[in-house]
């Protein structure tokens, strides 16, 4: 054999050999991984010379009515934090709940003592407007305004509750319609915070009034709904509005730009508008049989006998029949009712 050839074979025999040999030490000299635990302690320390500021989770627009949703606390540069910041342990959140935006604040940045208007304050309700809108007050019950459970800044519908009379006999109509959706409340009983207890559990008080946002034309029609019958506020879930939305998109009630901007801005209009139209109701029918579905109709006058005999037939006749005049309205009419004499 070549030497040269078998040369290589031992080289590469060699090669194969360390190859093999390291291979083997870094599986089986690599110890299994260990799992650790570490105890938790709390939430991360904020990091150092920041200080921990008031910020809003999202944009905030003008108008919008503070929650527990809208606002947080983040660290903040100190060599940034102004004067008129609100910082955690100066600050009581649960009193800014209601409080209105005066001026846009954009997503992340500090929350300005300035930029809020609490209730009570000068300009509040106009601040708390959008644009073109109007503030109307509405008297509810403790009943009719779900035991005190609405607050500012939700949303509800307006029921109608109403008796008609007519003109028939039996009962009267009872119906309650929902005439109005998606109206945004402002206030109540020109109180817009919610109060805890010493537990910080929330403590529901009652109110006779609730003031809410519409647009002129909502305003009138909530001005006469006043007067026909009882109203009542009906909550609605944070979910229906985009729900209601697609709806009337689906339906052709609301044309969508091809702008996606334009389209976004629209749909957040659409969605933060209350709605006219779509009205649903019930009658007193839906709830009991023993109730109308329908207005009792002005009865025709009802049949009455004449309390006197139509004329006797002349003398000399073969027979003579007993008759009485039925009345009918305006119409009338001889009906026989006795034998012959």
């Amino acid at each position: 054999m070549d030497p040269r050839r078998l040369l290589l074979i031992v080289g590469a025999l060699v090669v194969a050999a360390v190859t093999a040999f390291l291979a083997r030490s870094l599986v089986v000299g690599t110890p299994a991984p260990t799992a650790v635990a570490v105890p938790v302690l709390g939430p991360p320390a904020p990091p150092a010379n920041t200080t921990e500021v008031l910020v809003a989770r999202r944009a905030l627009p003008v108008g919008t009515i503070l929650d527990a949703s809208t606002v947080e606390f983040r660290p903040w540069p100190k060599e940034l934090v102004a004067g008129a910041y609100l910082l955690r342990g100066q600050t009581d959140v649960s009193r800014l709940q209601g409080t209105v935006v005066r001026f846009a604040i954009p997503a992340g940045q500090p929350v300005p003592q300035g930029a809020l208007v609490q209730p009570g304050d000068r300009g509040f309700l106009a601040a708390a407007l959008g644009p073109g809108m109007r503030a109307i007050t509405v008297p509810v019950s403790a009943q009719s305004a779900v035991a005190g459970f609405v607050f500012p800044g939700d949303r509800v519908d307006l029921i109608l509750t109403q008796t008609v009379d007519g003109g028939g006999d039996g009962p009267p109509l009872r119906a309650s319609e929902t005439v109005l959706r998606n109206l945004r409340v402002l206030a109540t009983d020109q109180r817009t915070d919610k109060q805890t207890d010493g537990r910080g559990n929330t403590v529901v008080n009652g109110y006779s009034t609730v003031t809410l946002e519409a647009t002129p034309r909502i305003a009138e029609k909530i001005a006469v709904a006043q007067t026909v019958g009882a109203l009542s506020l009906s909550l609605r879930s944070i979910a229906d509005a985009p729900d209601d939305l697609e709806e009337a998109i689906a339906s052709g009630a609301i044309e969508v730009p091809d702008d996606p901007r334009q389209e976004k801005a629209m749909l957040a209009r659409r969605t933060a508008r209350p709605q006219e139209g779509g009205e649903t109701f019930v009658t007193g029918a839906d709830v009991s049989r023993f109730q109308r579905s329908t207005v009792p109709g002005r009865s025709e006058a009802a049949p009455s006998l004449s309390a006197t005999a139509a004329p006797a037939p002349a003398a000399g006749s073969a027979a003579a029949v007993r008759v009485v005049r039925v009345v009918r309205g305006n119409d009338s009419s001889l009906v026989p009712v006795g034998g012959k004499n």
